[in-house]
């Protein structure tokens, strides 16, 4: 039940695919040309990315975003509460980095900060050694990480990469379907005009948490 990824198209990625510009000679727009990171933030996602993004499927096709919702706590001189999500926009941009980049350092300097997260598949393997680099530095920081789906589990650099994230101190759990509810509750915008809406459990959510936390387990052992 490894997670199957899809190279991502121009269109996936918020871009069209066959992006031109000017009026004679038309230019396709290189991915090097695009921004180094480019992210969507906000406080909820609406509702159709949640149901089709964190669904804890086997195959994750057309899954070619992070979706990030995180909850930060910082106990300073002034303590504060901050959540919100990230959402990648293009390949090259992982919503992982982007929280290490521009949220994260509003946390007080020394002060002791615990973070969850809650993505809709686990860190590929170089956002988990960033990751785990910031953990070993960074010794008030406290990161609980809970993912709906294991991205590549059988991969061995991928295992290595998560078992390195434990080794950091960091908390990796997969989400079970109470936390899928809490994110509907807390990080899901309802649609305007209408009442707020009841989490409404997939039929193998259950089955497929017991598989993927089997498998985290076997992994992080």
């Amino acid at each position: 039940m490894a997670e199957k990824q899809e190279e991502p198209s121009n269109a996936q990625n918020g871009e069209p695919d066959n992006a031109e510009e000017g009026e004679g000679k038309k230019k396709k727009v290189k991915r090097e040309d695009l921004p180094p990171f480019e992210i969507v933030t906000g406080e909820r996602l609406p509702a159709i990315f949640f149901k089709f993004q964190f669904r804890n499927v086997e195959y994750s096709s057309g899954r070619n975003k992070t979706f990030l919702c995180y909850v930060m706590e910082t106990q300073g001189k002034e303590p504060a509460t901050s959540r919100g999500y990230l959402e990648d926009e293009h390949a090259a941009a992982h919503a992982e980095m982007a929280f290490l980049n521009t949220i994260l350092p509003r946390c007080e300097p020394g002060a002791r900060c615990t973070v969850t997260w809650y993505v809709s598949s686990s860190p590929c393997v170089g956002c988990a050694e960033r990751i785990a680099d910031t953990l070993r530095r960074n010794k008030a920081l406290h990161l609980t990480i809970m993912v709906g789906r294991l991205f590549m589990w059988d991969q061995p650099d991928v295992q290595e990469a998560l078992r390195s994230l434990k080794a950091a101190g960091c908390k990796l759990r997969i989400m079970k379907p109470q936390d899928f509810e809490y994110v509907w509750q807390n990080f899901v915008e309802q649609e305007e005009g209408e009442e707020a809406k009841s989490f409404v459990p997939w039929e193998d959510i259950q089955e497929n948490f017991q598989y993927y936390e089997e498998k985290l387990a076997e992994i992080l052992h």
